[in-house]
């Protein structure tokens, strides 16, 4: 990862600084790295959390039918499917999470999570944050939904003043809590169209195969066909809400009284695990999170 980055992620993931670390462009790459794995065509270079569930229990990697990745992660799960290297899967992220810091820095935006009552109305909100924007001089402004969690739970990005409107005005809208996150742009909106063009040109100079196993896109939560249907999709997610909740119902339906798979979570933090006991309770309970640190851990005990 280093010879790709040009940095040391290692010391940066360890030992920081934090500020340095938060930023997209160094971000995006550590996540890839501490979810990814390495090509299952190929061999050895993989990820630490893949290496950690493979050091666990071998025959789950083997046994593994589908894989999701949200957001970035999208590029891990295409790497553990052997549809990308290793090497050029992270030189796309790298390129990707640089062009997405540039977008972010060029206009003052972010993201809002927010938990929202049965009666909220997502849409009319954003709509009214684009019109105050419009009222302060602010020109073809930008508030939508960026991510579908699960139900109730939506992120919204845009402009900083339509956010900070939606907050002031969170009851009107029949939303429970708001939350600003720690990122410095308007992730998956048209705000990153200028992420988009670097992104397709690596992704034409990078060999993409078939994934061995069945892959899910963030864009429309349905499985990946073929390489080329990768490479647009893989472009268009920059700028396309993130359909997670939508994924995780593709990814679990089956007949009634058929048995749920066995989900593991790899990499930092249970967030995707929280989501989907939110999304499918059934599902949920066979559901494991696994981290490099856990492996360091178990080998010691």
């Amino acid at each position: 990862a280093e010879k790709v980055l040009g940095y040391d992620l290692l010391s940066l993931c360890l030992e920081g600084p934090r500020d340095a670390l938060d930023r997209t462009q160094h971000c995006q790459p550590a996540v890839e790295r501490a979810r990814g794995s390495g090509r299952r065509r190929l061999g050895p270079a993989r990820g630490a959390a893949e290496a950690a569930l493979g050091s666990l229990s071998p025959q789950v990697v083997e046994r593994c039918v589908a894989a999701a990745g949200y957001s970035v992660g999208e590029f891990a799960a295409l790497v553990f499917a052997g549809a990308l290297g290793f090497a050029e899967a992270l030189y796309a992220v790298k390129v990707r999470a640089e062009a997405m810091q540039r977008a972010s820095e060029a206009v003052p935006s972010g993201m809002l999570s927010v938990v929202g009552r049965r009666e909220a109305n997502y849409k009319f909100a954003c709509l009214e944050a684009r019109k105050h924007c419009e009222s302060l001089g602010i020109e073809n402004p930008v508030c939508t939904v960026s991510n579908y969690l699960f139900p109730d739970s939506r992120v919204i990005a845009g402009h900083l003043q339509a956010l900070e409107f939606l907050q002031e005005n969170a009851r009107k809208y029949y939303f429970k809590r708001t939350k600003m996150l720690p990122v410095s742009g308007a992730f998956h909106t048209r705000l990153m169209e200028p992420a988009v063009e670097p992104l397709a040109e690596v992704l034409k100079s990078i060999e993409i195969q078939k994934p061995l196993l069945c892959v899910y896109s963030n864009v429309d939560g349905k499985k990946y066909m073929h390489s080329k249907h990768i490479q647009k999709l893989l472009v268009k997610q920059v700028v396309s809400p993130v359909l997670w909740e939508q994924t995780m119902h593709s990814v679990y339906e089956r007949k009634q009284g058929t048995e749920f798979p066995y989900t593991y979570e790899v990499g930092p933090g249970n967030q995707l695990g929280a989501i989907l006991k939110q999304c499918n309770l059934k599902a949920w309970k066979q559901y494991k999170h696994v981290d490099a640190l856990e492996d360091e851990e178990a080998v010691e005990t």
